[in-house]
């Protein structure tokens, strides 16, 4: 707070009735006068200078090197000004947010040797009022004349103080004290002390950004330099000092360096996500690199190159759409030898390469199978990436497996690329035409075409997929691609239906409730021995996902933790089959048992969720019949 000159006489006096008679003076400055009565309270002496809390000497050395940052930064700047100082007798404390000082500048402070105060608490509490305790509480910068201070050692010189904030909180504060007994000027400390106030503020706030910026750098799968006129490296990530082998420029470490666009950049030229292959004496990097000039004014005074390998480009791009695996091979449970014998077989092929067919009826759960493989092979780090087959249109499944030309004619990773290095899971793989089956199984087994130049480029890609068809009968009748049904043969395994491990049932209805109590933090429940009986009896033609979309409706349904038989609403033995297109009873039936749910009710009836909506509509059932 910038305030006008004050008659220290006058002054001395409201100081000297307060101390004497405990009378605040109205022209004491309410700031001032709430502060001396605070001091009064805790009966703080005020003749001389109090034994203050102190660091200790390891403290003070670990209190000045955590806040090394900040004083090299205030070291620049009191040399810059030094000269002020010495000419007006001034002193400048720099005070951590505690209160602690961490270090002192120019003359003594309150009179003591510079070491005595560093590591001193100059808080209220401790000296009683002064700028720094009233700055601090009211967080904004304040003047105070010598007879204000508690301490009436202290009354010899005036002092300023400005608390220093980043995001309203108070980091740090910077204090001016004077011992000179001539009028100063007031106005060029002040100047001087919010100057040196918003420029530190200015740099810790820049400190932040900076922080998190290199946190984001080098957290990216990417190599970051910063190239100067001269093309030494003034700035790069922790993947580009990987890269750089402790060498000191991008020339001394890569053999092509001539071929890399940074000159072009260096003249002005940007290069925008191009395929580079940056090549060094041990290995190569095939890259995708955009490097852009950096201008100072007109002038280009640099250059940014921003460098990230195509494999790690299109992990980082699986991962970060989700295309990783949901399950492992013990979320699939049960008892029987059936059962069993399937998990062994699956643990045992996932840690070899070959491609594996899953066979078995629908609701089985060949997905979480494929999803189980994946995780507990060798290549579960990298992507899994799932294509729901379908008999569409040739152009639109050419493009979801080998991507396609963006409307700035950039190329776009089809599902083959995103797979380099995982799975590719092709769920009922059946219902590929021969057409697309064909080119896929060639791109599969030769490696896929490169649209510039011509070239094969090898595939390492472990397919899965899954049929509930009998796809040699298919591939026999020419009704499904022979190369494609041969190179995914190697591995052959039959999940077997629901009726041939009954006694799985009590397992997996136990797990099914599990997880929808985890899933949705709801208290658990279990089944009744009636309930279970009625379980065990049904034929389950849609096996374990029908099984589960009645566990999950009769979770919802019961109010208590043991659900009854009378909670659970078993589906006729026709939902499964063709009636519920004429008979509404049955599809209504079945509508219950999968609890609603558009997606089970889909799996469940094996159509799609468009002719779903129709029935729905057709029936005057779903959302739009409560309207």
């Amino acid at each position: 707070m910038i305030r006008e000159r004050r008659n220290k006489d006058k002054l001395a006096s409201y100081y000297k009735k307060f101390m004497e008679d405990g009378v605040v003076d109205p022209n004491v400055h309410p700031w001032v006068a709430e502060s001396w009565q605070r001091c009064a309270a805790r009966k703080l002496p005020h003749e001389t200078m109090p034994k203050l809390n102190k660091l200790s000497k390891e403290e003070i050395v670990e209190h000045q090197k955590l806040h090394e940052f900040v004083v090299q930064y205030v070291d620049g700047l009191y040399e810059q000004n030094k000269q002020h100082f010495n000419v007006h007798n001034l002193s400048m404390l720099l005070i951590d947010e505690e209160g602690y000082v961490i270090k002192n500048y120019a003359l003594p402070f309150f009179q003591r040797i510079i070491e005595d105060i560093q590591g001193m608490r100059v808080l209220e509490e401790d000296v009683g009022t002064s700028s720094i305790s009233v700055a601090r509480e009211h967080k904004v910068p304040f003047l105070m004349f010598g007879p204000e201070m508690w301490i009436k050692d202290s009354h010899s010189g005036d002092a300023c103080s400005a608390p220093v904030l980043v995001n309203g909180k108070i980091r740090y504060i910077i204090s001016f004290f004077s011992l000179d007994q001539n009028d100063l000027p007031y106005d060029m400390i002040l100047s001087l002390l919010l100057t040196m106030k918003y420029s530190i503020e200015q740099h810790l706030q820049m400190l932040e950004y900076w922080n998190i910026y290199q946190m984001t750098m080098n957290e990216l799968p990417v190599s970051v330099y910063w190239v100067g006129p001269d093309e030494q490296i003034k700035y790069c990530n922790e993947n580009g000092v990987n890269r750089l082998e402790g060498k000191e420029k991008l020339e001394d470490i890569f053999l092509n360096y001539e071929h890399i666009p940074i000159k072009k950049a260096l003249k002005g030229l940007p290069t925008h996500r191009r395929e580079i292959t940056w090549i060094t004496q041990d290995r190569t990097y095939e890259d995708i690199t955009t490097v852009l000039p950096v201008k100072a004014g007109n002038e280009v005074d640099g250059a940014l190159v921003l460098t990230m390998s195509i494999e790690d480009l299109k992990t980082t791009i699986a991962h970060a759409t989700g295309y990783s695996s949901r399950y492992s091979l013990y979320s699939m449970v049960g008892e029987t030898n059936e059962f069993l014998a399937l998990q062994h077989k699956a643990s045992r092929i996932a840690r070899s390469d070959n491609n594996i067919l899953i066979q078995g009826e629908p609701g089985t759960g060949k997905q979480r199978l494929a999803h189980g493989i994946h995780q507990a092979s060798p290549r579960a780090a990298a992507p899994l990436i799932v294509v729901k087959c379908y008999n569409g249109p040739s152009e639109e499944l050419e493009e979801e497996f080998f991507g396609a030309i963006d409307h700035d004619n950039q190329p776009t990773a089809g599902k083959l690329e995103l797979s380099l290095g995982g799975t590719l899971f092709l769920d009922e793989v059946e219902k590929l035409s021969v057409d697309i089956g064909d080119k896929l199984a060639d791109a599969l087994k030769n490696g896929i075409l490169n649209r510039e130049t011509g070239a094969r480029k090898k595939l390492n890609i472990r397919v899965i997929a899954a049929c509930d068809s009998n796809l040699k009968r298919l591939a026999d009748k020419g009704l499904f691609s022979k190369a494609l049904y041969e190179l995914v043969l190697n591995t052959v395994i039959r999940v077997p239906p629901l009726r041939e491990r009954v006694k799985d049932i009590e397992v997996i209805a136990a797990h099914i409730l599990a997880e929808m109590s985890a899933q949705h933090s709801l208290p658990p429940k279990k089944l009744s021995p009636r309930a279970l009986q009625l379980l065990t009896s049904c034929s389950w033609t849609g096996n374990i996902k029908q099984l589960q979309g009645v566990i999950e409706q009769a979770f919802f349904h019961t109010p208590g933790g043991v659900i009854e038989a009378d909670n659970i609403k078993l589906p006729s033995d026709r939902t499964m089959e063709k009636s519920w297109k004429y008979d509404k009873d049955a599809f209504i039936a079945a509508w219950k048992s999968a609890g609603g749910n558009i997606s089970k009710l889909a799996g469940m009836l094996d159509v799609s969720r468009v002719t779903l909506y129709r029935y729905l509509k057709k029936y005057g059932l779903g959302p739009k019949a409560k309207e």
